[in-house]
C-alpha cells in the first residue's frame, strides 16, 4: 500500500510538471474574439449548473439536517445559525452572479478598451464597515449565547450531573438530594467494589449520588453538566439539544441547558417524523435497521478504535415522572459495598 502511495505521489508530481510546462507554452497564444465569446458563455452555463446545484442541495439534503433544537439555550444557537447561513448565503449567491455574469459581460473584445479605476474611498469605506459591524454583532450574539450555556447562578437550583468518558463508553452519576456531587479521581477506581467512575465514598458528598448509564432529564429544569475524562481527549455531544464539550483528562469542564420537549413530544414533531421518514430510506438502502427518534450523547472526537460505538441513550420525560425514575434508583453507598 505504500508502494502504491509513493507511485501516485510521483505520478501527481509529473503531471504537476507536465501541466506547468504546457501553461509556459501558452505564453505567446492570443485568444480570439471566439474563444472568448464560447468561454464567456461557458461561464454562465457554469454558473447555472451551480445554482442549480445549490437549490438541489438546500431542499435534498434537508433530511439529514437536525431537527429543531430540544433545549432553550439551543433555539438562540438554531437563530445564530441561521443568521449566518442566510447573511452568507445571499452574499454568496449574489457574489457568484456578479462573477460569472461579469465574466461573461467583459469578455475580452479587440473593440473594448479596458477603464483604468484607481479606488473610491466611499466603496472601500462601505466595504470595511459593513462586515465590521456585521461580526461584531454576530460575535457579540455569540458570546451571550455561550454565557447562557457556561455560567449557571445558584439561584436557578440546576441539577447536576457528572458525565464520566472513558474508551468506548459514557457513565453518567447524579447529585443526591443535597444536590452535591462527591469528589472523583482516577486513583479511586476500584472495579471490584463497582467504582468504576472514581468516586471518593469518603466525602459524605458522595453517599447519596446516583450511577446510572443512561440519562433521564426532566423536561422544564435547567440541567448543569460536568465532565470527567478517564484516559484519553474525548467530546461530549448532545446535537439535539445543541450542546458540546471536550472531556479533558485531569480536569473537569461543564455546560448547561433546559430540555424544553420530551422524547415523545419529539418523537410526535411534524418535522422529526418527516426526517425519521427520510432517514429509514436511508438505512434501509444501506440494509440497516430502521431508525427510532432518540436522543442520543455522542463522542465527538476521534478516541480510538470504538469510537463510532460511543454514545449513551438520553431520555426526557415529565418533571414527575423523572422524579419517581430517580427515587428508583440505587445510590452509590447502596452499590459499593
Amino acid at each position: 500500500m505504500l508502494a502504491l502511495f509513493y507511485i501516485f505521489i510521483a505520478i501527481a508530481i509529473g503531471v504537476s510538471f507536465w501541466q506547468i510546462t504546457r501553461i509556459m507554452n501558452f505564453r505567446s497564444v492570443i485568444a480570439s474574439d471566439k474563444d472568448n465569446d464560447t468561454q464567456g458563455k461557458i461561464a454562465l452555463g457554469f454558473l447555472v449548473f451551480l445554482y442549480a446545484m445549490m437549490i438541489y442541495c438546500l431542499i435534498a439534503m434537508n433530511v439529514i439536517m437536525l431537527p429543531e433544537a430540544a433545549s432553550t439555550e439551543g433555539t438562540h444557537d438554531d437563530t445564530l445559525f441561521n443568521i449566518t447561513f442566510w447573511l452568507i448565503g445571499i452574499v454568496q449567491f449574489a457574489m457568484q452572479f456578479l462573477i460569472f455574469y461579469f465574466s461573461y459581460k467583459y469578455r475580452g473584445n479587440k473593440n473594448k478598451k479596458a477603464l483604468f479605476y484607481a479606488d473610491s474611498h466611499k466603496l472601500e469605506l462601505l466595504w470595511t464597515s459593513i462586515p465590521a459591524v456585521t461580526i461584531v454583532l454576530l460575535i457579540g450574539y455569540g458570546l451571550w449565547a455561550w454565557n447562557n450555556i457556561m455560567y449557571v447562578g445558584d439561584d436557578e437550583n440546576p441539577i447536576v450531573i457528572e458525565v464520566y468518558s472513558q474508551q468506548f463508553r459514557w457513565d453518567a452519576r447524579y447529585a443526591g438530594s443535597d444536590n452535591q456531587l462527591g469528589l472523583g479521581n482516577v486513583n479511586f477506581i476500584d472495579i471490584n467494589k463497582n467504582n468504576t467512575m472514581g468516586v471518593d465514598m469518603s466525602d459524605p458528598s458522595a453517599q447519596d449520588d446516583i450511577q446510572v448509564t443512561e440519562l433521564y432529564l426532566p423536561k422544564g429544569k435547567k440541567i448543569l453538566f460536568n465532565f470527567r475524562s478517564q484516559d484519553v481527549l474525548h467530546s461530549a455531544y448532545m446535537p439535539h439539544f445543541r450542546a458540546q464539550m471536550n472531556c479533558v483528562p485531569g480536569m473537569v469542564t461543564q455546560f448547561a441547558f433546559t430540555p424544553k420537549y420530551t422524547t415523545e413530544e419529539m418523537r410526535q414533531n411534524e418535522e422529526v417524523k418527516a426526517k425519521t421518514k427520510g432517514i429509514n430510506k436511508i438505512r434501509t438502502a444501506k440494509g440497516e435497521d430502521p431508525y427510532e427518534f432518540d436522543y442520543l450523547l455522542l463522542c465527538n472526537k476521534i478516541c480510538g478504535a470504538s469510537h463510532y460505538n460511543m454514545q449513551m441513550k438520553i431520555t426526557v420525560v415529565e418533571e414527575d415522572e423523572y422524579n419517581k425514575w430517580l427515587a428508583e434508583q440505587q445510590t452509590l453507598a447502596q452499590r459499593i459495598q
